[in-house]
């Protein structure tokens, strides 16, 4: 995504997500917690322009992604969203399917960290919005589902099928998306679904902690650093290597790099510009 500006305007209220930002911490919360958050057409538009809204701004260095109530998300909304569908014709079934996908690129592609902070459900396509984020936060309560062929469809659903591979293994990916069988906690731990297990009801609270550190730390290198795990997933050894050195070789002309040998020299902390 460009950070470029265009004559769209900055959004002062999102309807279908709660958006909280804290000098450089921007946490969205899915809010319908009398749905378990279930996803709407307009909660993924929300998202998908949030996430180009944010990068346009460079106005965050961090983002939580949360959910309301008793858990994180139970995925597309059996009326709002399954039940529209099947009155949808090819085109505008494409149109959302695509727009769905567009959420999750978006997640893999904007230039700061995602943290995402779970607890109780993350179902269906809420199971794929905690797999697109760089960190999985989650306390014991937390149980994964990818219930795509429960419904009917491909378990590779908005990109799951790329990215959970990738995260646990072809091996698991394959029991996951083709079973859809619920994972809990201490095994999505085992098999690097979740990057940290909290104590229960510290999820929320040890994921914004780590936000405000990756918020605090060179934002520049940390873009840098997501946009390489991105782009090398599919890259031969030679070609991620010279990205590698080219990538290097510009942030070694950045100020953050010169601070930080300035800082070692007089025995004080960086103050990391994102430069």
């Amino acid at each position: 995504m460009s950070s470029y500006p265009s004559s769209a305007q900055r959004v002062e209220e999102w309807r279908h997500i709660r958006v909280t930002r804290d000098d450089g911490v921007v946490t969205v919360t899915l809010d319908r917690p009398e749905k378990l958050n279930a996803l709407t057409f307009g909660a993924y538009a929300d998202l998908r322009d949030l996430l180009a809204e944010l990068t346009r701004e460079r106005s965050a260095r961090a983002l939580v992604l949360a959910g309301e109530g008793r858990g994180f998300c139970s995925g597309g909304d059996v009326d709002e969203i399954i039940g529209a569908t099947l009155a949808m014709d090819t085109a505008a079934i494409l149109e959302f399917n695509r727009m769905t996908g567009q959420v999750v690129r978006a997640l893999r592609e904007c230039p700061f960290p995602v943290v995402a902070a779970l607890h109780g459900v993350a179902a269906g396509a809420g199971a794929v919005l905690a797999l697109a984020a760089d960190f999985r936060v989650a306390d014991p309560t937390a149980r994964f589902a990818f219930l795509f062929t429960r419904v009917g469809l491909s378990g590779g659903d908005m990109g799951a099928a790329y990215l959970l591979p990738r995260v646990v293994g072809l091996g698991h990916a394959t029991r996951l998306l083709m079973l859809g069988d619920a994972v809990r906690a201490p095994e999505a731990e085992r098999i690097g679904l979740i990057s940290e297990l909290t104590e229960e009801g510290r999820a929320d609270a040890r994921a914004a902690e780590l936000a405000r550190r990756l918020a605090d730390g060179p934002a520049l290198a940390l873009a840098q650093t997501k946009a390489l795990l991105t782009a090398e997933l599919d890259m031969p050894l030679a070609a991620s290597v010279e990205l590698d050195a080219n990538t290097q070789a510009l942030l070694m002309h950045g100020e953050d790099y010169a601070e930080f040998h300035a800082a070692f020299t007089e025995k004080r902390p960086p103050k990391w510009r994102g430069r």
